[in-house]
């Protein structure tokens, strides 16, 4: 009977999230800097001859692509081959095994736990967490490598009772390996870690395990093996150095932080279960000695505290720790529905505060956006966070599944919005200007513009490279006879003499030699 409960959970599970991670997944154009590197690498793969070795030796504007493995790459390439090349069809592949990630987390937290009811909260907490769901649906890396690592968690627990499913553990490696390279390291120290801790030893020595790891690894050793054989110390210098080395090291293109970033990047973005979270992490100190407390602390510190340690900051660098957060916000909330501990006046007041919060962006979005959606949206969040607040107050357990439903839509209605990606608003939109551009200059042709940086999601969809360059260079670019595309403040410092002015978009116009 549990068997069968569990199965229809599982069922559950995988179409409600799948039905968010999908939903209105092509309504927005694509975002720099990974989005439109990632479809770039993915078009040049589709468009390449049959039988060629594009696949294997990547290439970005036609020239060599050693920053990241090609799996998800090939993945976006195979999508276009069925359905063309779009947004839709770009988000896709990383989008479906992001939202694959919310079941297996079901599994892995049943492995878990005693009982099923921790192992369904959190993974509905990993379903309706902010970051996981927006940057799932980018067609970025993490999400993906999130999967296949809950994937390898899944095949680790199964394994203290069959050890053949020690086998699936490498295959796993190899795909994260594949997917994002030395990330890898990490989580796979993780991974022994949590073995040693929970005193699995014969697991480790097991040969299934090693056969796996074996057969697993072997494919993406092929692969770097291939490239160094290929492009020799180039491919080292990029892809192991300045991909991977430097970024522990030194602060890569100006993206630093202090150790406390993705501390703060977790409290911004995840309400209203970053509430729950500190009872989490005391819940699983006071049960330390069992395996899901394990894990939960082994994956949080040294996940968190690598990447605190390093000198780049990203904000999905986090990525892969939420699981580990929303196994034991799972834990804290399923002690909640059982025994009813829970702080009534402090989260009464957090939540109001959230409902607060909800009816001033109503506001806000009336006045200044006046996007209908959004507006729905903070209605939604101010009712959802004030019936929570009211049960919470009458001791009502039922605050739980009111705050999931609450969430769900939310997201929902914020994915079926155009402000999803917000980062879109930071610079002009590409789309028209790369019509302009499609419509007047061959594909391939080298641009020069006087915007302050490289645009991979212009460069994309312009089907162009275009290349940022300071004024005096412009000019000396449009003597040597290249197209240049400037903002009004350039045009009015370029002499034009034997240029010619093609069109306008977006305050940019492009100009012919």
């Amino acid at each position: 009977m549990r068997l069968f409960r569990e199965k229809e959970w599982l069922f559950g599970l995988l179409v409600i999230s799948l039905v968010l991670w999908l939903m209105f997944l092509g309504n927005s154009p694509l975002r720099d800097w990974d989005e439109g590197t990632v479809a770039q690498v993915a078009r040049e793969i589709w468009r390449a001859p049959l039988g060629s070795m594009h696949w294997l030796y990547p290439t970005l504007a036609g020239e060599p692509y050693h920053n990241k493995p090609p799996l998800m790459h090939l993945l976006v390439a195979w999508t276009y081959s069925i359905g063309g090349v779009n947004e839709w069809t770009t988000r896709l592949p990383g989008a479906v095994l992001t939202a694959l990630g919310v079941p297996l987390l079901y599994l892995v937290g049943c492995s878990l736990f005693k009982e099923s009811l921790s192992a369904l909260f959190a993974a509905l907490v990993y379903l309706t967490m902010l970051p996981v769901l927006r940057h799932g649906r980018l067609a970025m890396l993490d999400g993906t490598t999130i999967t296949f690592f809950l994937l390898l968690l899944f095949c680790l627990l199964k394994a203290r009772q069959n050890p053949r499913y020690a086998l699936g553990v490498g295959f796993c490696l190899g795909l994260i390996t594949l997917t994002k390279g030395m990330i890898v390291l990490p989580l796979g120290a993780i991974a022994c870690l949590f073995l040693i801790a929970d005193r699995q030893f014969a697991l480790l020595k097991s040969p299934y395990l090693l056969v796996g790891i074996f057969l697993g690894i072997a494919p993406a050793i092929a692969w770097f093996t291939a490239q160094l054989q290929h492009y020799g110390e180039n491919f080292f210098q990029v892809n192991f150095q300045a991909q991977t080395f430097n970024r522990l090291t030194e602060s890569v293109e100006g993206h630093n932080g202090p150790p406390w970033y993705y501390l703060i990047e977790i409290i911004k973005y995840s309400f209203p279960w970053l509430l729950f979270l500190p009872g989490g992490f005391y819940l699983a100190w006071k049960k330390r000695h069992t395996s899901w407390s394990r894990l939960i602390i082994i994956g949080t510190i040294v996940y968190l505290g690598t990447i605190s340690l390093m000198r780049t900051k990203l904000p999905w660098y986090v990525m892969p720790v939420y699981p580990f957060l929303a196994l034991a916000i799972g834990a804290k909330l399923s002690e909640i529905w059982q025994y009813g501990h829970f702080k009534l006046r402090s989260l009464r007041i957090f939540l109001a505060i959230i409902a607060i919060a909800g009816l001033g962006g109503c506001v806000y979005f009336i006045l200044a956006k006046k996007e209908p959606v959004l507006i729905v949206l903070s209605i939604l969040l101010a009712i959802s966070m004030s019936i929570a607040a009211w049960l919470i107050k009458q001791r009502d357990r039922n605050f739980i599944p009111v705050l999931f439903s609450g969430m769900y839509l939310v997201l929902a209605l914020l994915m079926s919005s155009q402000s999803w990606i917000w980062e879109l608003n930071e610079a002009f939109p590409v789309k028209p200007v790369a019509e302009l551009i499609r419509a007047n200059v061959s594909p391939g042709t080298q641009i020069y513009t006087s915007f302050a940086y490289n645009r991979p999601s212009l460069d994309f969809y312009s089907d162009c490279k275009v290349t940022a360059a300071t004024v005096p260079i412009l000019q000396q670019m449009l003597s040597n006879k290249s197209y240049l595309l400037l903002d009004n403040g350039a045009l009015q410092q370029i002499n034009l003499t034997g240029g010619k002015i093609l069109g306008s978009a977006k305050g940019f116009t492009l100009i012919s030699p």
